[in-house]
C-alpha cells in the first residue's frame, strides 16, 4: 500500500539541455511547451519504489525518502511478497508521478520499467542490487549521491526495451552458463559478497562445462551450432563478459545483439572471458573462433537439452526463449550527454559466426 511522503515544494528542474537548442526537446513524451511539462517542472512530483530485499538496500531504505524530499514532492511505495515493483509503478502513474524512481537491483528496475513503456513518465534508477548492470550500462554512478544527482540534473533519454517470453527486458536475456551462474548463487552470498559471489559460482560451473545444441532463428536466417552460453542483449556493461561479442552494445539502435560462446575446458572458458572483457573495453569485436555474434530485431532460441533462462537478472524458466526489440519504448533519466562517458567508435563488423562448432546457417526464404 502506498504511503505519501511529506509534500515539498522544490526548486525548478534544471534544464538538462542548452536553452539555445534549435528544436525544443521532448520530455516524457510531450513537447517542452506543453502544460504538462510546465506542471512537471514546477511540481517535480516523483514516486520512490523500494525493494527492501535488494542486495545492498540496508539503511538506504530508511534514509532515501528524506534525502529525495529535498528535491521532489515524493510518494513512497515498498514492494512486498504480494505487491510487485510493477504494481507499485502502475499505482505511481495513477497518482500522477512524472518521475518513477526504482531503488533496487536489476530485477526491480526492469519490473518498474515494464509499467512505464510508452508512458508519459520517466524511469529513475537508484542502484541497490548486487550487479547493478542497468545502472552501469547507462553511466549512472554506483554511489547513491551520484545516482541522485542524475535524478535531479540528468537528461530524459529514450532507449530501446524488449519483450522476452512475455516479460519486459531492459538489459539482457541469457541462456546457459550465465543463467546457471546467477540462478545457483545463494541470496545470502550475494548480499555478503556482491559480484564476487557470482564469480565463485561461475568458477564452479566452469569445472563441468556441458555444451548444448542450439538453434537461433532470426527474421532472415536459422543458425545451428553448439554453445555453452547464448546472450541476447539490449545493453550490458563490459563486465557482463558473455554478452560482449559485438564491438558496441547500443541501447537505442532498434536491434538486439546476440553473443554465442562455446568452450569445452576451464582454460578455454577463462581465456575467452578475458578476451571478451578486453575487446569490450576497447570497443572491438571478439576475434576468437569460439565466439560468434550477430544483430536481429526478433530472435527465437531453442536448445537440446533445455537450458535455464535469465531475464534481467531474474530466473525465467527454461528454453525456448523468444525476444523482440521494442525500439525507443522507454524514457530513462540518464547523465547529461556532455557528462556521459563517450563510447569508443564501433568497428565495422556486424556479424561473426565462422569458427563456432558444428555451425550450420540456413537463410530463410
Amino acid at each position: 500500500m502506498a504511503h505519501a511522503g511529506t509534500a515539498v515544494r522544490a526548486r525548478r528542474w534544471p534544464l538538462p539541455w542548452s536553452p539555445r537548442a534549435a528544436t525544443p526537446p521532448i520530455f516524457l513524451g510531450v513537447s517542452t511547451g506543453s502544460a504538462f511539462y510546465d506542471a512537471a517542472m514546477t511540481e517535480r512530483r516523483a514516486a520512490l519504489i523500494v525493494n527492501p530485499a535488494a542486495g545492498h538496500a540496508g539503511d538506504a531504505v530508511e534514509s532515501l525518502p528524506a534525502r529525495l524530499q529535498r528535491d521532489f514532492a515524493l510518494s513512497v511505495y515498498e514492494t512486498s511478497a504480494d505487491r510487485s515493483a510493477a504494481a507499485c509503478a502502475k499505482a505511481a502513474r495513477r497518482d500522477g508521478a512524472s518521475l518513477v524512481i526504482a531503488a533496487g537491483g536489476d530485477g526491480t528496475i526492469s519490473s518498474v520499467a515494464s509499467a512505464l513503456l510508452g508512458a508519459d513518465a520517466c524511469l529513475g534508477v537508484l542502484p541497490l542490487g548486487t550487479a547493478n548492470s542497468i545502472a552501469h550500462s547507462l553511466g549512472i554512478p554506483d554511489d547513491l549521491e551520484g545516482a541522485i544527482e542524475v535524478l535531479v540534473r540528468g537528461e530524459p533519454t529514450r532507449i530501446d526495451a524488449a519483450r522476452a517470453n512475455g516479460k519486459t527486458m531492459i538489459l539482457l536475456s541469457a541462456v546457459g552458463l550465465h543463467a546457471d551462474t546467477v540462478g545457483e548463487t545463494p541470496q545470502d552470498e550475494k548480499q555478503r559478497w556482491g559480484v564476487l559471489a557470482y564469480i565463485r559460482t561461475g568458477l564452479k560451473k566452469l569445472m563441468s562445462l556441458e555444451p548444448f545444441a542450439v538453434e537461433i532463428e532470426t527474421e532472415d536466417q536459422r543458425i545451428h551450432c553448439r554453445a555453452v552460453a547464448v546472450t541476447v542483449a539490449n545493453m550490458a556493461p563490459p563486465r557482463t563478459v558473455l554478452a560482449q561479442g559485438p564491438p558496441v552494445l547500443s541501447p537505442d539502435d532498434g536491434r538486439l545483439d546476440l553473443t554465442i560462446v562455446s568452450a569445452t575446458t576451464l582454460v578455454e572458458a577463462v581465456a575467452t572471458g578475458l578476451h571478451l572483457l578486453r575487446t569490450a573495453i576497447d570497443g572491438e569485436p571478439a576475434e576468437r573462433d569460439n565466439v560468434g555474434f550477430l544483430a536481429a530485431r526478433r530472435v527465437c532460441i531453442t536448445t537440446d537439452p533445455p537450458q535455464n533462462v535469465l531475464i534481467d537478472g531474474e530466473e525465467a524458466g527454461t528454453t525456448p526463449l523468444v525476444v523482440e526489440c521494442l525500439p525507443r519504448a522507454l524514457t530513462v533519466m540518464a547523465p547529461r550527454r556532455e557528462e556521459a562517458r563517450e563510447a569508443p567508435p564501433a568497428a565495422d563488423v556486424e556479424v561473426k559466426l565462422a569458427g563456432l562448432p558444428e555451425l550450420e546457417v540456413e537463410p530463410k526464404r
